[in-house]
């Protein structure tokens, strides 16, 4: 039984299909955290990566583990509605084995440095306990600005005139 499900999940993270790729945590202390994510052949990126030979690419192994570092750093705090965690930086990821549809990725992310709005951490990414994936990733705080967003969006693009 998991410690937070998937709901429990989308109340933490802002992430929707199908960008949200943790299904479930089953660890959570105050410096580390177990996340599952459940690799299908439903899965959007299947269709061109690879048509025949489905293999979960690497950059999404590694936002898999960003979001669940980010349910870690946003467990805790309580304004988190108007918060955001962005990724800062990935360092020394490895690929050890292909993550291939029907396989469940295992997770674990630890701090290694916390500050008010900046957390390091290391992580694995296992499948039936071989290591596919690692790295070290940076995330950061920051708040969450709609009204940027929705400037953004209605501020008209100039067009430069077609010779």
């Amino acid at each position: 039984m998991p410690l937070l499900d998937i709901q429990a999940i989308r109340d933490i993270l802002p992430h929707r299909y199908p960008m949200l790729l943790v299904d479930a945590i089953v660890e959570l202390e105050e410096e580390r955290i177990v996340g599952i994510k459940n690799v299908t052949i439903n899965e959007p990126f299947f269709a061109g990566h690879f048509p025949d030979f489905p293999v979960m690419p690497g950059v999404l192994i590694v936002e898999a583990m960003a979001q669940v570092a980010g349910v870690l750093v946003l467990k805790s705090i309580p304004d988190r509605k108007n918060k955001l965690v962005l990724l800062a930086s990935v360092e020394e990821a490895k690929f050890r084995r292909p993550v291939l549809p029907g396989h469940q990725l295992r997770i674990e992310m630890k701090v290694t440095k916390r500050k008010a709005s900046v957390a390091k951490m290391h992580g694995q990414a296992t499948v039936d306990g071989v290591v596919v994936a690692e790295a070290t990733l940076m995330c950061k705080l920051a708040d969450r600005a709609p009204q940027a967003a929705e400037t953004i969006a209605e501020t008209p693009v100039p067009v430069a005139p077609v010779p």
